[in-house]
C-alpha cells in the first residue's frame, strides 16, 4: 500500500489506430494540460512509439500523493477526455500504477515486475555514486556563493530529477536483461 505522501506514477500504454497519430498527439497535449491544473500534479511525459521496438504510446502521469492522483483518476475531466480518445485508439489501454523507487525500474508497456532488491540497490548505488561525483565536480563550484544548506538542497534536487527522469530509465534499459533475468 502506498504511503499517504509518497509520489505516485500512472503509466498508460495504448496503441493508436494508423493514420490517427496527429489527432492522438493533440489529445495527449490537451489531457496533459487538464491534468496539470489538478492538485499535486508533478508532470506528464509522453513516450512515442518506435518502429520495431514499441508500437504503443506510453503516457506517464505523476502526482505527489495517492489522494491527489485519486482526485484526477475519478474526475469528470478525465472521464470526458477518455471518451474523446476512444475513436483514436486500437485497443483498451494498459494502465499500471507505481510509487516510490520502484518506478525507476519499471518498463513502459509491461506489467510491473520488481527486480531483486540487491540488483536495484547495486544499480542505484552506482548511479548515485557517479552522479554525485559529477555534480560535485561541475555544479558545486557554481554554488559557492550560497549557504551550504541551500547548495545541498539544489544538488539534491538536481540529483533526484536526473535520477528519476534521465539516469534510471537509461540504466533500466541498459541492464534490463540482468535486472529481470528469471522473472
Amino acid at each position: 500500500m502506498n504511503k499517504p505522501t509518497e509520489p505516485v506514477t500512472v503509466i498508460v500504454a495504448q496503441r493508436v489506430k494508423p493514420g490517427r497519430e496527429e489527432e492522438y498527439e493533440a489529445w495527449v497535449s490537451h489531457i496533459a494540460q487538464v491534468a496539470s491544473i489538478y492538485p499535486g500534479h508533478m508532470g506528464t511525459n509522453v513516450v512515442r512509439p518506435q518502429p520495431r521496438v514499441r508500437p504503443e504510446y506510453v503516457v506517464v502521469f505523476r502526482f505527489d500523493c495517492y489522494e491527489h492522483l485519486k482526485v484526477w483518476m475519478t474526475s469528470r475531466d478525465r472521464e470526458d477526455w477518455l471518451a474523446k480518445v476512444k475513436p483514436l485508439i486500437a485497443s483498451d489501454p494498459e494502465i499500471q500504477q507505481v510509487s516510490g523507487i520502484e518506478a525507476w525500474f519499471s518498463l513502459p508497456g509491461q506489467a510491473l515486475k520488481t527486480p531483486p532488491r540487491y540488483k536495484t540497490a547495486l544499480l542505484s548505488w552506482i548511479a548515485v555514486y557517479v552522479l554525485i561525483n559529477l555534480l560535485n565536480r561541475f555544479v558545486t563550484p557554481l554554488l559557492q556563493a550560497f549557504p551550504v544548506w541551500i547548495a545541498s538542497l539544489i544538488i539534491c534536487g538536481i540529483m533526484v530529477v536526473l535520477l528519476t527522469y534521465v539516469i534510471m530509465p537509461q540504466v533500466t534499459q541498459l541492464f534490463g536483461k540482468w535486472l529481470y533475468q528469471n522473472r
